[in-house]
């Protein structure tokens, strides 16, 4: 009888050795993820006044795509946190319409926007696991290289901008098994990002980018 409960014994513990990795897959803490993302900016501007006579939003951010990683850490399986990064990022600035016709562009800056959210997983273990997320972006601004054209013979004038902008973030998505620790993702964050706008050290308008990213990748749980 004791040869039945002994081989009995073994099954089980290859049953738990087998499940065991199934089963913690969704328990590891971190995970980490690749995306390709969508800037979406929302261009709204101050109006400018002569010599420039720039009217309200027609200032411009190219949207473009560009890559992510990111850093999940599970404190439980409901509640983690994400830490978004990217390489510094060059936009282009156009002003669409203005006293020197339309559409000119003016230059370009560069900026890197990491990103740091609180989430909450609403069906940790489950294939289909979908998220919300709130949290803060710091973006450092630099390298502007921003000439508006001037009336007559008189040189383009230079602008400058904001050294960092610090706003509220937010994001929803989720993630999809694909197996044991790869899934899919499908992200949107909205981020709160701004800057003055400087000529000659006096402040002309200020510019919202207050980008949508969208972004689809894959995740590996570890």
């Amino acid at each position: 009888m004791s040869r039945y409960w002994t081989l009995a014994a073994g099954v089980v513990s290859l049953m738990g050795a087998v499940a065991a990795p199934i089963a913690h897959a969704d328990d590891n803490n971190w995970e980490i993820r690749v995306r390709a993302v969508y800037l979406d900016p929302a261009n709204q501007s101050g109006a400018i006044g002569a010599p420039y006579d720039v009217p309200a939003n027609e200032i411009h951010i190219n949207g473009k795509v560009l890559p992510d990683v990111d850093f999940e850490y599970f404190f439980t399986p409901h509640w983690s946190s994400e830490l978004l990064l990217t390489y510094p990022q060059t936009q282009n600035v156009t002003i669409e319409k203005s006293a020197f016709g339309v559409p000119a562009t003016i230059g370009s800056f560069k900026h890197l926007p990491p990103i740091l959210t609180a989430k909450y997983n609403f069906l940790p273990g489950s294939n289909f696991q979908p998220y919300i997320g709130v949290g803060v972006n710091f973006t450092l601004i630099y390298g502007a290289n921003l000439n508006v054209p001037a009336a007559g013979e008189n040189p383009p004038i230079k602008l400058t901008l904001n050294s960092n902008s610090v706003g509220i973030a937010g994001q929803a998505g989720f993630d999809y098994k694909l197996s044991d620790q790869v899934y899919l993702n499908a992200d949107v964050k909205y981020a709160s990002l701004s800057s003055n706008v400087y000529t000659g050290g006096v402040r002309v308008t200020s510019v919202t980018i207050n980008p949508f990213l969208f972004g689809v990748g894959v995740g590996y749980r570890f």
